[in-house]
């Protein structure tokens, strides 16, 4: 079967649950959850949970796990930098079943076709928890828009129908 027949079954309805890692956003200043919200809608997706989180490791360990059944997607943005409060990756990757290192390599290649070598200060990560896929991406809108429109929104229906037609 080809790729293209391949993601054609994936007929599946894909439930996000959004998380934006931060100090100071609010839901007013939150532009990259909204951006993440707003691309899922256009795909036919929804972001069915959200929510903001401090970037303290107990927090966003619950958001991740603290998360509905029928959740089969969680997107973080945020906190994958090399600040001191920036602690995202460290956080979820011990939590992930699975990891998908193509999704962070994929990124930081791209992101270096925008910004240069700046891209290698990028710890993006994604893998999967149970059923549940799990994407970490810079908190910004055009690191978002990246990651979203060009690594997670075409695979994403792909990527869930895998994970639950085992």
């Amino acid at each position: 079967m080809s790729t293209k027949e391949h993601k054609q079954q994936a007929d599946i309805p894909v439930l996000c649950k959004v998380i934006t890692v931060s100090d100071t956003r609010t839901e007013e200043t939150d532009k990259s959850g909204r951006l993440m919200i707003n691309l899922l809608k256009q795909e036919g997706m929804e972001a069915a949970e959200y929510s903001i989180v401090k970037d303290e490791a107990e927090e966003i360990r619950q958001a991740v796990l603290q998360t509905k059944g029928t959740i089969n997607a969680i997107l973080l943005n945020g906190g994958t930098g090399f600040t001191k409060r920036d602690v995202t990756v460290e956080t979820v990757r011990p939590l992930l079943d699975k990891e998908m290192p193509g999704f962070g390599e994929l990124f930081r290649y791209l992101s270096y076709e925008e910004i240069g070598s700046a891209s290698m200060l990028s710890k993006a990560l994604a893998g999967t928890i149970g059923k549940k896929a799990v994407f970490s991406m810079p908190g910004s809108s055009n690191a978002v828009s990246l990651a979203m429109k060009k690594l997670i929104l075409p695979e994403l229906k792909h990527i869930v129908w895998e994970l639950n037609r085992q």
